[in-house]
């Protein structure tokens, strides 16, 4: 399409040349990117400023540049306020409003997200949908998968994401929306149909800075979920009614409210929770009806998992022989409370958990099932929120019988000064701390005997390491199983 069709969806915006109404065949933030007919969008980033890259982008071809001020260039110049804002909305209109197209779920939280999001995906495909599923771990279309930069990535990248998926025949989208996403506006312009909440713990108060900011960044998702009655398709919001913040993401949303959870009664409930080594097993209660589902995925919260997945299922007219049929089946998520087998007489379990809610609900099931020993690895991320750090230490004492810290992805940070942050909550307490990270899985797996559980958290899937501005190739259950090999 043309500059003049595209930037008269914005409302008062100043246009260098007016006069010049260049064909725009793609949108671009980022100049390496940009080909003949781009349209550059300057953003301005933690780290760097697209106005910095004008005339790279120009060199390569730009036909127009989006930006906050005025500047001299050899193209038309669109001046907007916010150029982040208008990217969502330029970058909508230009893909053809894709979601408008698919159904989308979005789901957000602290803790569940990703494997909420592929429950979902199983349960769709199993009966014969085809799906997207964008997210922490990648971003996939169909059984394609690509690398995803952020949880959640910018409006530019999604709305591109999204027509990928129309023109292939999506049915249904699944995403994952961090309160990042949420705060910077990454998904504005995406018409969610189902919101799914999964529970709100501490974390990126480094970001937020406070638990009521950080509250309300998750319920954007619900605020935003639409407020009319007489849409073609409903608004629906699954709410977990076992934690506190449902009571202000109701307030929040003029949707149609689900509700699931344990404790209370919930339209959506599991009763008679049994755990095993195997699994966990529960009786599901729904307005269809109930049944008694039998999880091979271990803990509560993997319970918790399940009822948001089956939530959203049924309001898409899943039957519930379904639902259980597909989650029965479900093996478990990568790097999502992962064994690493490799013929040892103990257990080696690698989880993603990062957040202290997360480390706690893990270290809580290991407890309820193990007959030996339990040695917790666990670091804590460079750059980010540094006052978890001595909570999750604190967590990681109270429920291992031995606890070694160790780095995680220290980024720009000395990894000894995060160790130093995680033994001021721990301090007279049993832990070693070791800071090669490989070391640390080493020596507790040396230490582990028949019976005994290693917890090797914080990374998960994750098959990378940053230290300093240098990523190492580093996979938590690679490098277990080799530690395990040797010592066989």
């Amino acid at each position: 399409m043309n500059l003049d069709q595209l930037v008269k969806q914005l409302q008062y915006v100043k246009h260098s040349d007016e006069q010049t109404n260049p064909t725009i065949t793609s949108i671009e933030m980022d100049s390496r990117e940009v080909q003949v007919g781009s349209l550059f969008v300057c953003i301005k980033g933690f780290t760097v400023d697209g106005h910095d890259y004008v005339d790279q982008a120009i060199a390569n071809g730009a036909s127009a540049i989006l930006a906050e001020h005025e500047m001299q260039a050899s193209v038309p110049v669109i001046v907007v306020n916010d150029t982040k804002r208008a990217m969502a909305i330029l970058s909508n209109h230009f893909y053809d409003y894709p979601t408008t197209k698919l159904s989308l779920i979005g789901i957000t939280g602290t803790n569940g997200k990703t494997t909420v999001t592929h429950l979902i995906e199983k349960v769709l495909n199993d009966m014969g949908e085809l799906t997207g599923l964008i997210g922490t771990m990648y971003t996939k279309i169909g059984q394609q998968t690509f690398e995803t930069k952020n949880t959640t990535p910018e409006s530019l990248t999604l709305q591109k994401t999204f027509k990928q998926m129309v023109d292939q025949k999506v049915s249904t989208a699944i995403m994952e929306v961090s309160s990042h996403a949420l705060h910077l506006g990454r998904v504005r312009g995406c018409d969610f149909n189902i919101a799914v909440f999964t529970n709100l713990t501490p974390d990126h108060l480094d970001y937020h800075e406070t638990m009521e900011a950080y509250k309300f960044a998750k319920g954007l998702l619900f605020s935003q979920l639409g407020n009319t009655y007489n849409q073609p398709s409903k608004k629906i919001a699954i709410l977990n009614d076992d934690d506190q913040a449902t009571e202000e993401y109701k307030k929040m949303t003029a949707a149609q409210v689900v509700t699931y959870g344990i404790n209370e009664k919930s339209d959506i409930r599991a009763k008679n929770i049994q755990m095993k080594a195997g699994g966990t097993s529960f009786t599901l209660t729904t307005p269809v009806g109930s049944t008694d589902v039998s999880l091979r995925l271990i803990g509560k919260f993997s319970v918790y998992n399940a009822l948001a997945a089956t939530a959203a299922c049924l309001v898409q007219g899943i039957p519930l022989v379904n639902i259980k049929k597909s989650l029965e089946s479900i093996q478990g998520v990568s790097g999502r409370f992962e064994t690493v087998e490799a013929g040892q007489d103990f257990t080696v379990i690698v989880d993603y958990a990062h957040t202290p809610d997360s480390l706690e609900n893990v270290l809580m099931t290991i407890k309820e099932l193990a007959k030996g020993k339990i040695y917790c690895v666990v670091g804590c991320g460079g750059d980010r929120d540094r006052t978890k750090r001595p909570i999750m230490a604190q967590i990681a004492v109270k429920y291992a019988d031995q606890t070694i810290f160790t780095s995680d992805n220290p980024r720009s940070e000395q990894p000894e000064a995060i160790l130093i942050d995680m033994e001021s909550g721990v301090k007279g307490e049993n832990y070693t701390s070791i800071v090669d990270r490989r070391e640390a899985i080493e020596y507790a797996i040396n230490q582990a005997k028949e019976n005994d559980v290693v917890l090797i958290a914080g990374k998960g899937h994750e098959t990378y390491q940053i230290v300093g501005k240098n990523v190492f190739t580093f996979d938590d259950r690679a490098v277990a199983r080799t530690i395990i090999e040797e010592r066989i």
